[in-house]
């Protein structure tokens, strides 16, 4: 039997070789928490404390968050939005509910007011010697257009002198004393002169009606004297004796009155949309005619536009 040959194989040992590509995943994973990383550090430093608490309540929170907040805790203005489709009566009712809440929240809120400043006006009466004492001519109520006081005429006790605009010593004090509490709030004033029936005589072409809007300016100047500020008169007429007090006894005293409107909100807006300009042709009477601009252009295309005047005389005025 012939013996077999033993063949050794060596395999040579190669230190320090190829790993294979294990590294280029684990870099790709470190890469990609590096950018994570980056991204949350730029999203605390450009977000809102809101938004920073929207992110804080749904980590801590997840489950609660989804069910009863939105989406995306951090809106960054790109994020897509779900929208249920619904009709345009659907989508449109909330909102006219809200802005009738909001108007009517908006009206108690000025109705408040007035009463607050009724309460102040009645504690002002009560503490004044002077307004105690002529407390009987006073009349404060409170009216769709905000706080009225009326100061009435008595028999002899009147505001005026007959047929004059000159407040009396007491009706200027009184005057005075009002402006104090009202010279205090930001609403806008309207001042009304009324007469009674009686009609004005002694003056061509002066009646009841110059006589009332003579003494609402009258009144007006006082409580401007006595601290209210002139940008809160928003209105000053002048009604004779088309709104008497006492319709049943036209000449009585008490028809001869001055009222002071605190304007409420509402009010003072109507009165400033009511004098603004309208979209509305106007009559402009001081337009000229088309006749009269052709006459015009005529006259510079000529030049006799221009006509030398003769040197005015010693003491005359050229205009």
């Amino acid at each position: 039997m012939e013996e077999q040959p033993i063949i050794i194989k060596r395999k040579k040992k190669v230190v320090g070789g190829h790993h294979g590509g294990s590294w280029k995943v684990a870099f790709a994973d470190f890469a990609t928490a590096m950018m994570a990383f980056f991204l949350v550090l730029w999203l605390t430093a450009t977000a809102s404390p809101e938004q920073k608490l929207a992110v804080e309540g749904y980590f801590k929170d997840p489950v609660g968050f989804m069910e009863g907040g939105a989406r995306s805790p951090v809106d960054l203005g790109g994020s897509a939005s779900v929208i249920n489709e619904a009709t345009q009566d659907i989508e449109s009712s909330p909102v006219q509910i809200q802005d009738e809440v909001v108007d009517q929240l908006a009206d108690t809120l000025e109705q408040r007011r007035m009463e607050q400043l009724f309460k102040e006006l009645q504690e002002r009466i009560e503490q004044s010697e002077t307004l105690q004492e002529f407390k009987d001519q006073l009349l404060i109520d409170i009216t769709d257009e905000g706080l009225r006081i009326q100061i009435v005429d008595r028999s002899g006790r009147p505001m005026f002198d007959s047929g004059r605009a000159e407040l009396k010593y007491y009706s200027q004090d009184i005057l005075f004393e009002l402006a104090r509490t009202l010279g205090s709030v930001n609403n806008k004033l309207s001042i009304t002169g009324h007469t009674d029936a009686t009609p004005f005589v002694g003056r061509p072409g002066y009646t009841n009606w110059e006589l009332s809007a003579d003494r609402a300016n009258t009144a007006r100047r006082a409580l401007v004297a006595g601290g209210v500020r002139l940008q809160q008169i928003a209105r000053v007429v002048g009604l004779s004796d088309s709104a008497l007090f006492d319709k049943e006894n036209p000449a009585a005293p008490v028809n001869r009155r001055i009222s002071i409107i605190v304007l409420n909100k509402k009010a003072a807006d109507s009165i400033e949309a009511g004098a603004g300009r309208s979209d509305q042709p106007l009559i402009d009477l001081t337009r000229p005619t088309e006749e009269q601009q052709q006459e015009a252009r005529e006259q510079l295309e000529r030049g006799d536009w221009f006509e030398e005047r003769p040197e005015p005389a010693p003491g005359e005025l050229n205009w």
